[in-house]
C-alpha cells in the first residue's frame, strides 16, 4: 500500500487531537474533491514498518485521542489488507486510541469487512458536491454519515450515528 503522509496534531479529521494516515488509491473520484492527489493507488510512497514505527510515536502521546485513516480511500481494495492489519497492532498497541476510517463506500457495501470490529467511527459515502456543507461536523455533504461502528454491529448492523457528547448545540 503506497501512502501521501502521515499528520500530527490534526484536530478536522475526527474528534479530538488526531494523527492521520492519508493512504493512495480512490476509485470513487468526487466531483470536487479535496484530496485529489490520492486517487493514484501508485502514488505516494510505500508504507513500511518505519511507518508503522512513525504512526505509533506520534500516537503514543497522552493528547493524541487517536487515528484517522483517510485517503484516497482506505478501503480501496487494493489497501484492504494493509489498512486493517495497521489498524489491528494498533489496536494493540495501544488500546485506548479511538480509530475513525473515511470512505466513499457505504456501510451496506462494507460493514462484513474485519476492519470494522476495530473502528470506533466510519464515515461513509462520497462526497456529493451538490450536497456540501461547511457546518457539517466531520463530513464534508448532508449524505455521508458518521457512524458509531461498534453500536450499530451490536444493533445487528442496524445505524446508531455517532454523536459527540461533550458538543452542545442550539
Amino acid at each position: 500500500m503506497n501512502f501521501h503522509k502521515i499528520t500530527t496534531n490534526d484536530i478536522a479529521n475526527g474528534r479530538g487531537v488526531r494523527v492521520v494516515l492519508w493512504v493512495s488509491g480512490c476509485n470513487h473520484r468526487c466531483k470536487e474533491c479535496h484530496n485529489p492527489q490520492t486517487w493514484d493507488i501508485n502514488s505516494g510512497i510505500p508504507f513500511t514498518e518505519n511507518d508503522y514505527t512513525t504512526l505509533y510515536r506520534a500516537l503514543n502521546k497522552p493528547y493524541i485521542d487517536g487515528i484517522t485513516f483517510s485517503g484516497g480511500d482506505p478501503l480501496h481494495p487494493n489497501n484492504r489488507e494493509t489498512v486493517y492489519n495497521i489498524s489491528t497492532q494498533l489496536k494493540k498497541d495501544l488500546p485506548s486510541k479511538t480509530q475513525w476510517l473515511y470512505t466513499g463506500y457505504s456501510w451496506e457495501d462494507i460493514y462484513n469487512l474485519p476492519i470494522m470490529n476495530n473502528l470506533d467511527v466510519l464515515v461513509d459515502g462520497e462526497f456529493k458536491i451538490d450536497l456540501k456543507d461547511i457546518t457539517l461536523l466531520f463530513k464534508g455533504s448532508s449524505n455521508q454519515r458518521l457512524i458509531d461502528v461498534q453500536a450499530t454491529i451490536k444493533n445487528n448492523n442496524e445505524i446508531i450515528l455517532w454523536q459527540d457528547k461533550n458538543i452542545c448545540f442550539k
